[in-house]
C-alpha cells in the first residue's frame, strides 16, 4: 500500500517553480523537502514573466523529407520515384504543390491552423552519410569539426550562467550529445516511474544521506555533491508530476515522450529546454519503405498534434515550440530494394501557437541533383537553430553559440 502527502494544485505548482517538490512518503520510506537553492528561485522568477520553452524532438535515422512533404506538382518527383513517389489523391494537400503523407492527418491540420512553419533544403557543406557522424554534427552544430559540447547544452550555459537545477531535460535512454553541457547538468531519464539515482545496494545508504555541500571546503568534492543532490531532486520532481498527469488527450500510438513534457511543464518544472527524439534509427528506411514510413510519419504527426492540443489543456500552448529535425534526408531516386539511401538536405519543422505558419527558405531542386544524385542544399540548418534562438528564446548573440552569424528566419509571432 503506498500513502501520499500532497499539496493542492496551485500550492504544488508554486512550490516547484519557487524550488520545491511537494512531499512525498512510500511504504517504508521517505524523501527530505529539498530546496533547489536561490539561483533556481531566480529562474522560476523569470520563468514567470517570461515563460519561453523550446522542445526539440529528433527523428532519429535520416527521415525522407521527400515522402513527409510531397512535392505532388513536380514531375521530377515521380520521374525519380516510379513505385515510391506517392500519388497525389493519397497525400493531405496543403497547396498548389505539396501534400503531406496521407495519414499525417496531425501536420495537416497544424499547417492549415497556422501553427507548423517548415524550412525546406536544410543540411551544410561537405555533409556526412554517416549517421553518427552526422547526428553529431547536428547535435553540435558545428559541422566537420570536434565540437566538446552540444548546441543545446552550450544555449543553457549562455542563458543560465549560474546552473540552476531542472533548467535542461533530456528524455530518452541516454544523455544525448545534444545536451551536453560544460555548467549544467542535464536531468536524462526514460521511464519517470524508475527514474532514480542508479547505484550499487551497498551504496545505497550513503547515496541516500548526503551531507550539505556548504560545509564541504574542497570545490570539487562540493560540486560532486551538489550533483548528486541535483540528481536525487530532479528524480523526485519527475516521478511525482508524472504519476499526477491526467490528460483526455489521445497521442495515439506512439507518444514520443511528449506527455512527460506536459506533465512536467503543468507541474512548474523550472525547465526552459527539453530534448527528446523518435529513437532507435527508426527512419532508417533503405528496404520497403513506403507502409513503414508512412505509419512512423502518422505516429510523429499524431503526437505533435497531440502535444499542442494538451499544452492547451494546460494554458501552455503560447509559451512552447517544437522543433523538428533529422540527420539528414535520403538519396533523390528509390533504390531497387524500394526504399531510399542516406542523402543530404532535408526539411526541417517549428510547431506551435507562437508560431507563423507557413514555407521558408529555398525549396531544392529535384533536377539540379549533386554527383551522388542528392538534394543540394539551400539552407544551412543553423539558420534555424539561430531563429530558435533568437527569435523565439530571445538570446541575440548567436554568433558565440553557432561559431557564425546565421540569418534568421521570422518564424514566430510576438504577441503582446
Amino acid at each position: 500500500m503506498t500513502n501520499r502527502f500532497s499539496f493542492s494544485r496551485s500550492s504544488r505548482r508554486d512550490l516547484l517553480r519557487a524550488g520545491m517538490y511537494g512531499v512525498c512518503v512510500t511504504a517504508g520510506a521517505s524523501l527530505p523537502v529539498p530546496v533547489f537553492g536561490q539561483a533556481a528561485a531566480a529562474l522560476a522568477a523569470e520563468g514567470r514573466a517570461d515563460g519561453k520553452i523550446l522542445v526539440v524532438l529528433e527523428l532519429s535515422g535520416g527521415n525522407d523529407g521527400l515522402n513527409t512533404l510531397v512535392p505532388y506538382a513536380d514531375d521530377a518527383y515521380y520521374k525519380h520515384r516510379p513505385n515510391l513517389g506517392i500519388p497525389k489523391k493519397s497525400l493531405r494537400v496543403i497547396d498548389e504543390h505539396f501534400g503531406f503523407g496521407g495519414g499525417m492527418t496531425g501536420f495537416e491540420r497544424l499547417y492549415k491552423d497556422g501553427k507548423l512553419a517548415i524550412v525546406h533544403g536544410c543540411g551544410y557543406e561537405n555533409p556526412s552519410f554517416s549517421h553518427f557522424t552526422s547526428m553529431a554534427y547536428w547535435h553540435t552544430a558545428a559541422p566537420n569539426s570536434g565540437e566538446e559540447y552540444g548546441w543545446v547544452g552550450r544555449l543553457a550555459d549562455a542563458m543560465a550562467p549560474q546552473a540552476p537545477a531542472n533548467y535542461l531535460v533530456n528524455i530518452g535512454a541516454r544523455q544525448s550529445l545534444a545536451v551536453r553541457a560544460r555548467k549544467h547538468v542535464p536531468v536524462v531519464f526514460d521511464d519517470p516511474n524508475k527514474f532514480t539515482q542508479e547505484k550499487f545496494y551497498q551504496e545505497r545508504d550513503i547515496l541516500g544521506s548526503l551531507p550539505e555541500s556548504g560545509k564541504v571546503e574542497n570545490p570539487s568534492r562540493r560540486f560532486l555533491l551538489d550533483t548528486a543532490r541535483s540528481a536525487k531532486d530532479a528524480s523526485a520532481l519527475v516521478r511525482e508530476a508524472w504519476a499526477r498527469y491526467r490528460s483526455p488527450i489521445d497521442y495515439g500510438i506512439v507518444g514520443l515522450d511528449l506527455p512527460k513534457v506536459v506533465a512536467l511543464i503543468d507541474a512548474g518544472m523550472p525547465t526552459r529546454l527539453y530534448y527528446t527524439s523518435y529513437r532507435n534509427n527508426a527512419f532508417d528506411t533503405h528496404v520497403f519503405q513506403n507502409d513503414s514510413h508512412q505509419r512512423l510519419l502518422t505516429y510523429a504527426s499524431d503526437a505533435v498534434y497531440a502535444f499542442v492540443r494538451d499544452l492547451e489543456r494546460i494554458h501552455r500552448a503560447d509559451d512552447v515550440v517544437v522543433m523538428v529535425f533529422s540527420e539528414f534526408g535520403r538519396r533523390v531516386p528509390e533504390n531497387v530494394n524500394l526504399g531510399t539511401d542516406h542523402g543530404t538536405a532535408n526539411l526541417m519543422f517549428a510547431v506551435g501557437n507562437s508560431v507563423k505558419g507557413g514555407h521558408y527558405g529555398q525549396v531544392p531542386s529535384l533536377t539540379k541533383l549533386d554527383a551522388g544524385d542528392n538534394l543540394i542544399y539551400t539552407t544551412d540548418f543553423r539558420r534555424v537553430y539561430a531563429s530558435m534562438i533568437s527569435g523565439w528564446l530571445g538570446y541575440s548573440d548567436t554568433h558565440s553559440l553557432l561559431n557564425g552569424d546565421f540569418e534568421n528566419f521570422d518564424l514566430f509571432q510576438h504577441k503582446g
